[in-house]
């Protein structure tokens, strides 16, 4: 059974491969255009910056150098119930200078749409045994971010040897750009 995570929280990750589900959905846009919502991963060393400009996973490059990171697709509308984009990692292959994943959910092209995540709800991730599929944590976005456009929904983290997951839900209003600007 799920732990079900509160903001800031932190909870050990023992499966050494997992899925990194996403999730939302949207309320009716009156702005005239659809939602899409898109997941990033930042892998990062100690510094907490990217390990290399490729370490930078998201719908353009979506494997990690080391093989470690592996997006499965960018969901354009978010339609229908569950994942609307999933993160497979398995951490027997991350590099050796890896000591965070950091995982951002953007909106697209939000300015020019004039969306926010608002306007999104049911928002939660979620991670998943890759072996069995059954979820082994899940945090649930309650805050209202009626200006953000980005919001850094988890973190993975390397402790004394040990994986694992802090709920950190913050938002930023400058989108993709802003996080690539701070973890780069």
């Amino acid at each position: 059974m799920a732990i079900n995570l509160q903001k800031g929280q932190r909870e050990a990750i023992d499966a050494p491969k997992f899925i990194i589900g996403l999730g939302w959905d949207t309320n009716s846009s009156s702005t005239g255009s659809a939602f899409d919502l898109d997941a990033s991963i930042f892998i990062m060393g100690e510094n907490k910056k990217l390990v290399a400009d490729d370490f930078f996973v998201f719908y353009n490059n979506v494997n990690s150098p080391d093989g470690a990171v592996q997006h499965t697709g960018d969901n354009l509308t978010g339609a229908g119930d569950g994942d609307d984009e999933q993160i497979k990692i398995d951490l027997t292959k991350i590099d050796s200078r890896v000591s965070e994943i950091c995982v951002v959910v953007t909106i697209h092209e939000a300015e020019a749409r004039r969306q926010n995540f608002g306007q999104v709800r049911n928002s939660f991730i979620r991670i998943a045994d890759a072996g069995t599929g059954a979820d082994i944590l899940k945090y649930e976005l309650e805050e209202d971010f009626s200006i953000e456009t980005a919001v850094e929904f988890g973190r993975i983290y390397k402790r004394d040897g040990k994986w694992k997951f802090e709920a950190v839900g913050a938002g930023m209003k400058g989108g993709l750009q802003d996080y690539l600007n701070k973890y780069n």
